[in-house]
């Protein structure tokens, strides 16, 4: 008798529309070839390129990658300040791949903190990718899932104080429209690398429902299999039957 999950054809509709990610270990990545941390956040790059490349083929309507979050800032600033400079530098020279590939780049988090020159490269490389209409690829830098809520929070009482808003007229929708990803479909799956089981202050209010994929792999190791891997994790939860490598790559194939 054939197995007929093999043989039954996967579709887009299977996977899921929104993936974080959380980039953990770099650090030690770097740390277990005797190296400095900044080697392993140099290496991490092209783990990011990889991701959201097979990501873009997957059909992926949304990937949000967490960069550096608001807690970041308490490392020794001799790492923060490379993390800037590699932030810039990765910036410059990956939104014209990204443009061409037809992906809208947004940065969430409070950018206020950054240097001018940052600011401006952010502003020029959104700008740049704005009208596209492929996936859409949120960079968290300074992001905190708690300050996130909060900011829209906010809004939401300048429009209570405004348009004279009583509490029972206040639904989750309102408030969701001020978050940074307003417009977005939440998460359907979170991926974390290197181990580590727990959320970090990332995406709280985007997160409510979504599957969590923690992996032993550092995040520099992470490639396109271990994405896919990550996929058919995702699919097995879902739809609770199992799936196969040969579907994934047969969906990649189309």
């Amino acid at each position: 008798m054939s197995d007929s999950t093999t043989d039954t054809p996967l579709s887009i509709d299977s996977l899921p529309k929104h993936v974080a990610v959380i980039m953990d270990g770099n650090g030690r990545w770097a740390k277990a070839q005797g190296k400095a941390r900044v080697f392993g956040h140099k290496a991490g790059v092209e783990a990011v390129r990889k991701t959201v490349s097979v990501a873009n083929r997957f059909g992926i309507k949304v990937v949000t990658l967490f960069a550096f979050s608001s807690e970041n800032w308490r490392r020794p600033e001799a790492e923060v300040s490379l993390l800037m400079e590699l932030f810039m530098t990765v910036l410059g020279r990956e939104v014209k791949r990204l443009h061409k590939n037809n992906i809208r780049l947004k940065i969430i988090g409070d950018t206020s903190r950054f240097s001018q020159r940052l600011q401006d490269k952010i502003a020029a490389a959104e700008a740049l990718t704005a009208g596209n209409t492929g996936m859409v690829l949120n960079v968290a830098a300074n992001y905190g899932g708690q300050w996130d809520i909060l900011q829209a929070t906010k809004r939401l009482a300048v429009q209570v104080a405004e348009h004279g808003l009583t509490a029972e007229d206040i639904t989750e929708d309102m408030l969701a429209e001020g978050l940074t990803t307003a417009g977005l479909p939440d998460v359907d799956l979170l991926i974390r690398t290197s181990g580590e089981s727990r959320i970090s202050n990332f995406m709280l209010w985007q997160m409510a429902y979504a599957e969590m994929y923690f992996c032993e792999q550092h995040w520099p190791d992470f490639d396109e299999d271990s994405f896919a891997n990550a996929m058919a994790w995702f699919v097995n939860r879902e739809r609770r039957f199992g799936c196969t490598g040969e579907q994934l790559q047969a969906l990649l194939q189309q």
